[in-house]
């Protein structure tokens, strides 16, 4: 359903005109703060005895936008000095950075919706929002949720519930949190993702949710952005997840799930390692038509013994369309970037070529060439059972990466083209942790 600021834009200049008219000067000024007239269908909370209100949808769907207006709609009274319906908020996001940053100053935020007579005040050493009527908004991090333990609140806004951390933890302080009043909420703004706490949230009966993808918001959106996001995401688990506000279920047989990649990622990677090293698997053909180069570094920390060791991936350097000689300068230059050891390069397409490339554009570059024997998902079976057993780190979110992972399966992968980004990754970690080819030990390097 379209909003009436909507219907309105399309109505005529006639239609327009009258309206503006008809209007106070009162009411001209308070017209760009009354959501109401603004908000699309999805903005809007449902009517109803609910306890959670879960938003979800695409990048730039407007659910920022609609957390900041539920609360100002549960803190406003009729008049700046008014009572609302709440007192005591709970403003939750994956960061105190990101709380602060995107609820509270963003374009979307909290300050930027409220009219000036009823802008509360920030104060950045209680990390805390007062309303002229005296409500408040403290904000929390999803990386601490003990801060959570002994406030108490009679509405919460929880940021990218799924994107946290500590995200089971967090939920369940919060909901001991939400006590006062007579019927405390909670409106939940997220990206879906395939995430066990969001999916217990989705399920229970005092949960309503609405949905929207990103083209629902495209009006306030950049002309060029959905076509070029569409154009190189396509119809991925990615763009579904991302785009179209899906919740995106792992793939039967697959040996990455989901939970698998949430745990693995770290709020903080080491600063150095003994081993780094990046893996190349090169593509079959030339051209923008041909596979990406998968390229992938790696890092290992070894102390103890070698069931004790743990690995990093530290970067997803992957190109597309460069030709022979720009994957091999994009390869050695995330070598040298990282400080790494070597390179790791699968030779089974080409493996004179391969080395002839590397050399080329470095030719003293340290390279050790293997050699693909079993199939990839038999490959990538050891390493996804790293996984398994919290030895593997993210150092931060690898989207594309992630997406091949997820369809690795084990009778194969089940996406689109060669899972070249999976592949590098495997090579990458089997060198550092499951098969290393030599025995070494050097002093711990320290990343600048």
């Amino acid at each position: 359903m379209r909003s009436a600021a909507a219907w309105l834009a399309s109505a005529g200049a006639a239609v327009q005109e009258s309206f503006l008219t008809e209007l106070t000067e009162g009411e001209r000024l308070a017209l760009p703060f009354l959501f109401e007239f603004w908000a699309m269908e999805h903005q809007l909370p449902p009517e109803g005895d609910w306890r959670s209100w879960v938003i979800m949808g695409g990048r730039g769907a407007g659910k920022t936008r609609a957390g900041a207006e539920w609360v100002r709609a549960m803190v406003e009274g009729a008049l700046p000095l008014s009572p609302g319906q709440c007192k005591r908020v709970a403003l939750v996001g994956e960061t105190l950075d990101q709380a602060r940053e995107v609820m509270v100053f963003g374009d979307s935020g909290i300050l930027a919706c409220s009219p000036p007579d009823r802008r509360p005040d920030w104060s950045s050493t209680r990390r805390c929002l007062t309303w002229p009527n005296g409500a408040e908004a403290m904000v929390f991090s999803a990386h601490d949720p003990e801060a959570l333990r002994g406030p108490q609140f009679d509405a919460a806004w929880a940021d990218e519930l799924a994107k946290w951390r500590k995200a089971r933890e967090t939920w369940d302080m919060l909901q001991f949190a939400l006590r006062l009043g007579t019927h405390p909420r909670a409106c939940v703004t997220t990206t879906p993702r395939n995430v066990a706490v969001l999916k217990e949230v989705l399920e229970l009966p005092s949960t309503v949710v609405t949905r929207a993808p990103t083209e629902a918001n495209r009006a306030n959106l950049a002309a060029s952005f959905l076509d070029e996001v569409r154009a190189r995401y396509g119809a991925t688990r990615l763009a579904r997840q991302e785009l179209d506000g899906e919740m995106v279920s792992d793939v039967d047989g697959t040996l990455w799930t989901q939970d698998m990649l949430e745990r693995a990622r770290l709020a903080e990677v080491p600063g150095c390692f003994d081993r780094i090293v990046v893996a190349v698997d090169p593509p079959a053909g030339d051209g923008q038509s041909a596979d990406a180069c998968g390229i992938v570094v790696c890092g290992v920390v070894s102390d103890g013994p070698p069931q004790a060791w743990r690995a990093y991936v530290l970067e997803d350097a992957s190109v597309q369309g460069m030709g022979p000689t720009g994957w091999a300068q994009a390869a050695v230059e995330a070598l040298e970037r990282w400080q790494g050891d070597r390179i790791v390069a699968e030779v089974n397409q080409g493996g004179a070529m391969v080395e002839a490339v590397l050399r080329q554009v470095a030719p003293n570059v340290p390279l050790r060439k293997v050699t693909a024997t079993r199939g990839k998902a038999s490959r990538a079976e050891p390493v996804a059972a790293l996984y398994e057993q919290g030895r593997i780190g993210h150092a931060r979110r690898f989207e594309a990466l992630e997406e091949q992972m997820g369809l690795m399966t084990v009778s194969g992968f089940a996406g689109l083209g060669s899972p070249d980004r999976v592949d590098a990754l495997v090579w990458a970690l089997t060198e550092l942790v499951t098969g290393p080819a030599e025995s070494w030990r050097r002093p711990r390097m320290r990343l600048l």
